[in-house]
């Protein structure tokens, strides 16, 4: 059974929509005023919100502004209630990311119809597609929804790409998204001394590229293919256009985004804080998850030692004789550029 909050400070609205909701077959429960609405959010923690505008102490726009600071409050579809129907109310609560809007009074069928329908949306969130073009598709298609954005299907042919090909320079001005249908690449930075510092592993089913896209600047690192690729180019305009009429693509993509801060902050603290060792451990056990090769049971590792330094943040020289120690110790075998892991678990361990 789905659950609804409803905030509305007129408690006989309140009981009408609530009992509506209940013969409905949801699980409601209400809050009288804005500040109590958002307590409600925080314990019940519904599948859909209703909310007046208007109310005595936090008004709607601000029990909105509040949850959309937390990613998972942010994500609860969010319908508006009003007796104002001027566009500028209309347009100042799209703006803040309310999915809908209904002006009071409202017929029983157009309360239930926009809650229907932004459900029936928000499964997109939860909803796992096949990592592969296949599903690429099929996102795309049902982000698109009943809206008009029949041109972004349209425009996703892939392209291919040669091994060792750069797909971006650093310093590039963005103008795609990047969906990796196959094959491997890694985002890089050079040092001034010609260095270079691996910031990302892409396999199939990753999309790449989003963050300059988001941020409005160009590259901050460079891409290029590690094996040959398939690759699908999603024009910008048509991603930020998605973003900014779906909701639903948009938090997606903010939690795709915060999976890669993530990644990025715990990247940047081993090899702040972290020995040699335990980085070349760590860059192994990354690799072995991102592309799991297998050779019986254990995963196999095809990456060249220049590659594994410049993930690892350290000199290939260093690299070659720390694997040198793991073979020894008898945590890897190597087989020419491929590396066996035989214990992911030590490494994983490793100090």
């Amino acid at each position: 059974m789905k659950k609804i909050l409803l905030i509305e400070d007129d408690a006989v609205m309140r009981e009408n929509t609530a009992e509506i909701l209940e013969l409905a077959q949801y699980k409601v429960t209400t809050a009288e005023n804005g500040e109590k609405g958002v307590q409600k959010v925080r314990e019940f923690f519904p599948d859909l919100i209703i909310c007046d505008i208007m109310m005595p102490k936090l008004d709607g726009y601000g029990v909105l502004h509040l949850l959309s600071k937390d990613p998972k409050m942010a994500a609860i579809p969010f319908i508006f209630l009003t007796a104002k129907a001027e566009k500028s109310e209309m347009r100042k609560g799209m703006e803040l990311g309310a999915d809908d809007y209904l002006t009071k009074p409202f017929e029983e069928t157009e309360l239930l119809n926009a809650i229907e329908t932004r459900l029936k949306k928000n499964e997109l969130l939860k909803k796992e597609f096949t990592q592969n073009l296949a599903g690429l598709n099929q996102f795309l298609e049902e982000a698109k929804g009943l809206a008009e954005l029949g041109t972004l299907s349209q425009k996703k042919s892939p392209v291919h790409f040669k091994k060792k090909e750069i797909i971006f320079h650093e310093g590039d001005e963005p103008s795609h998204l990047f969906f990796l249908n196959q094959g491997k690449v890694k985002t890089y930075k050079l040092h001034d001394d010609g260095k270079e510092y691996v910031t990302s592993l892409y396999k199939s089913g990753d999309f790449f590229g989003y963050t300059p896209l988001l941020e409005g600047v160009s590259y901050s690192d460079s891409a290029i293919t590690l094996e040959d690729c398939e690759i699908c180019k999603i024009p910008k305009n048509d991603f930020v256009s998605l973003l900014y009429k779906n909701r639903d693509v948009a938090n997606k993509f903010i939690k795709i985004l915060s999976n890669h801060v993530a990644e990025r902050e715990k990247q940047l603290l081993s090899l702040a804080y972290d020995t040699v060792r335990k980085r070349i451990a760590n860059a192994l056990v990354l690799l072995a998850q991102r592309y799991p090769g297998k050779t019986g049971k254990n995963p196999r590792i095809s990456v060249t030692r220049d590659d594994l330094a410049g993930l690892a943040g350290t000199a290939t020289e260093t690299v070659i004789r720390g694997l040198s120690e793991f073979k020894m110790d008898k945590l890897i075998e190597v087989e020419g550029r491929d590396i066996v892991i035989l214990d992911l678990e030590a490494l994983q361990e490793m100090k």
